[in-house]
Protein backbone atom coordinates (compact mmCIF):
# COMPACT_ATOMS: atom_id res chain seq x y z
CA UNK A 1 0.00 0.00 0.00
CA UNK A 2 1.48 3.67 -0.86
CA UNK A 3 0.16 6.78 1.14
CA UNK A 4 1.02 10.24 0.20
CA UNK A 5 1.34 12.42 3.31
CA UNK A 6 1.62 16.12 3.05
CA UNK A 7 5.11 17.83 4.34
CA UNK A 8 7.83 15.63 4.98
CA UNK A 9 7.08 13.78 8.05
CA UNK A 10 3.93 12.43 9.78
CA UNK A 11 3.71 10.59 13.40
CA UNK A 12 3.65 6.73 13.43
CA UNK A 13 0.47 6.58 14.41
CA UNK A 14 -1.41 9.11 12.42
CA UNK A 15 0.23 7.54 9.88
CA UNK A 16 -1.66 4.19 10.83
CA UNK A 17 -4.92 5.76 11.12
CA UNK A 18 -4.40 7.65 7.66
CA UNK A 19 -3.93 4.36 5.69
CA UNK A 20 -7.14 2.88 7.94
CA UNK A 21 -4.94 0.64 9.54
CA UNK A 22 -6.27 1.07 12.84
CA UNK A 23 -9.49 3.10 13.70
CA UNK A 24 -8.24 4.48 17.08
CA UNK A 25 -5.20 6.10 18.72
CA UNK A 26 -5.34 3.21 21.60
CA UNK A 27 -5.51 0.52 18.72
CA UNK A 28 -2.59 2.08 17.31
CA UNK A 29 -0.22 2.43 20.67
CA UNK A 30 -0.98 -0.85 21.23
CA UNK A 31 0.31 -2.23 18.20
CA UNK A 32 3.20 0.08 18.08
CA UNK A 33 4.31 -0.53 22.05
CA UNK A 34 3.67 -4.65 21.81
CA UNK A 35 6.36 -4.74 18.93
CA UNK A 36 3.98 -5.29 15.81
CA UNK A 37 4.99 -2.44 14.11
CA UNK A 38 8.52 -1.56 12.18
CA UNK A 39 9.99 1.33 10.32
CA UNK A 40 12.56 0.27 7.17
CA UNK A 41 13.03 -3.17 9.32
CA UNK A 42 13.54 -1.33 12.81
CA UNK A 43 11.01 -2.54 15.55
CA UNK A 44 9.69 0.79 16.96
CA UNK A 45 7.80 1.14 20.60
CA UNK A 46 7.55 5.07 20.11
CA UNK A 47 3.98 5.99 19.21
CA UNK A 48 5.48 9.51 18.30
CA UNK A 49 8.31 8.29 15.87
CA UNK A 50 8.20 10.79 12.74
CA UNK A 51 7.73 8.40 9.38
CA UNK A 52 9.41 10.09 6.32
CA UNK A 53 8.58 9.72 2.74
CA UNK A 54 10.66 7.05 1.35
CA UNK A 55 10.29 5.02 4.51
CA UNK A 56 8.60 1.65 4.64
CA UNK A 57 6.51 0.99 7.53
CA UNK A 58 5.57 -3.13 8.29
CA UNK A 59 2.34 -4.11 10.62
CA UNK A 60 1.08 -7.20 12.08
CA UNK A 61 -2.57 -7.49 13.39
CA UNK A 62 -2.19 -10.35 15.68
CA UNK A 63 -5.70 -10.82 15.63
CA UNK A 64 -6.15 -10.63 11.89
CA UNK A 65 -2.77 -12.93 11.79
CA UNK A 66 -2.65 -10.16 8.69
CA UNK A 67 1.13 -7.84 7.96
CA UNK A 68 0.37 -4.90 5.89
CA UNK A 69 2.99 -3.32 4.17
CA UNK A 70 2.97 0.83 3.91
CA UNK A 71 5.48 2.85 1.72
CA UNK A 72 5.35 6.34 2.77
CA UNK A 73 5.19 8.95 -0.31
Amino acid sequence: MIVSIQGDHIRLDQLLKLASIVDSGGMAKYLITEGYVSINRELVNQRGKKVYKGDLVEVYIPEEEVRTRIKVE
